[in-house]
C-alpha cells in the first residue's frame, strides 16, 4: 500500500497543528505589505516534510519541547529566506506552481523579504537562548551556498567526477536534511554522540533524496517533468558522469559537445538521456540511492523503538518511493 503523509505523520499531528501557529506567529510584521506577503509565502508550503523530521527526530531520542517548535521554526525561516533569494538570483517566475515573491512583487522587495525572514531566524534563536540550534542551521545555510556555487563553477568547466558530486549534494540538499535531524534531537537535550549520529542519518537520507531527484530528469518516473532540465542546465549528475566515465573517448567528446553546445535543443538532450540510460547510468545512480538508504535505517535503527522512530523509516521510505 503507497504510504500517504497524513498516516507517516500522526503521531506528531498536533505538533505539526500546533507548529503552523507558531511559524505564522513568528512572520508576523507590522508592515501591512510584509504581513501579507508573509501570509502568501504560508498559503503556497509544501509538504512541511522539514518541521516533519525535526518533530520526528525529537520524538525518537525523548519528549518534545518549546526548543523543538523553535528550532523547526528557525529551519524554516531560514530556508524559506534563501528560496526567496535563489529565485530572485535565478530569475525564475514559479515555484510549486505558485507565482514567486520576485514575480509578484519584483526584486527589490523580495531580496528584502528575504533579508527578514532571515532576521527573524535569528531573533528567534537569539531571543530564547537557542544558540546550539541556531549553530546548526547556521552551519547548513553555509554549506548550501557553497553547494551552490561549487556546483555553478564545475557546470562551467563540464569536469565533475564523481566524488566532487558528493560533495556538491552532501552540501546543496543533505545539509538541510542533516540540520533537521540534528536539531531535532539537539532540542531535547541529546548528547553530542546522538546528535551527530542523527546527523549522518539525514546526511545519507538527504544523499538519497538527491539522486531520486536526479533520476527525474531521465524520465525514471512519469511525472510530468519535462525531461533533461538537468541537462539543459549543464548540470552533471550521477547517471551521466558514470556513462561518461564509462564511455569511450568518442563518445565521451560527443555527448559533452552536446552538452556544452547544444544542450537547449531537445532533441538533443534526448540523445544525451538516451545514451545515459543505454549506459547503465540509471541503474548505478538507483544502486548508489538505495545503499544510501539502507545505511540511513542501519543509523536508525541503533535508537529505541518507537511510533516516532516507525514514522521516521515511513517518512524515510516516502521521500525515496515518491514520483515528483
Amino acid at each position: 500500500m503507497k504510504l500517504q503523509l497524513e498516516d507517516i505523520q500522526a503521531p506528531i499531528a498536533q505538533e505539526m497543528t500546533e507548529f503552523e501557529k507558531k511559524f505564522r506567529h513568528s512572520m508576523k510584521s507590522n508592515v501591512m505589505l510584509l504581513d501579507k506577503i508573509m501570509t502568501y509565502i504560508v498559503k503556497r508550503k509544501g509538504k512541511q516534510m522539514r518541521p516533519m523530521f525535526v518533530f520526528l527526530s525529537a520524538g525518537v531520542y525523548g519528549p518534545i519541547t518549546d526548543a523543538t517548535y523553535r528550532g523547526a521554526s528557525l529551519i524554516e525561516l531560514l530556508h524559506t529566506a534563501t528560496l526567496v533569494h535563489d529565485d530572485v538570483v535565478d530569475d525564475a517566475n514559479y515555484r510549486r506552481g505558485f507565482f514567486s515573491i520576485n514575480a509578484l512583487w519584483k526584486n527589490k522587495i523580495a531580496v528584502l523579504v528575504g533579508d527578514f525572514l532571515l532576521s527573524r531566524g535569528l531573533l528567534l534563536s537569539v531571543d530564547n537562548g537557542d544558540f546550539d540550534l541556531l549553530k546548526i542551521v547556521s552551519e547548513a545555510v553555509k554549506e548550501m551556498s557553497e553547494g551552490e556555487l561549487l556546483q555553478m563553477e564545475k557546470a562551467r568547466k563540464l569536469d565533475i567526477s564523481e566524488e566532487v558530486y558528493y560533495d556538491i549534494i552532501r552540501q546543496k540538499t543533505a545539509s538541510l536534511i542533516t540540520s533537521c535531524c540534528k536539531v531535532g534531537v539537539a532540542s531535547v537535550g541529546a548528547d553530542k554522540a546522538s546528535i551527530d549520529r542523527m546527523g549522518m542519518f539525514g546526511e545519507k537520507i538527504g544523499l538519497a533524496f538527491q539522486i531520486k531527484d536526479d533520476l527525474f530528469d531521465y524520465g525514471a518516473d512519469e511525472i510530468g517533468k519535462p525531461l533533461g532540465i538537468d541537462i539543459k542546465e549543464k548540470k552533471l549528475t550521477l547517471p551521466l558522469i558514470y556513462a561518461l566515465r564509462e564511455a569511450s573517448p568518442s563518445d565521451r567528446k560527443r555527448i559533452l559537445s552536446i552538452i556544452r553546445h547544444d544542450s537547449d535543443k531537445p532533441k538533443k538532450r534526448t540523445e544525451v538521456i538516451d545514451y545515459v540510460k543505454q549506459s547503465g547510468g540509471l541503474d548505478y545512480a538507483r544502486d548508489a540511492m538505495e545503499r544510501h538508504y539502507q545505511e540511513a535505517l542501519v543509523i536508525l535503527d541503533e535508537f529505541k523503538d518507537s511510533v516516532y522512530k516507525t514514522s521516521l523509516k515511513q517518512l524515510v521510505q516516502y521521500t525515496i518511493e515518491r514520483t515528483k
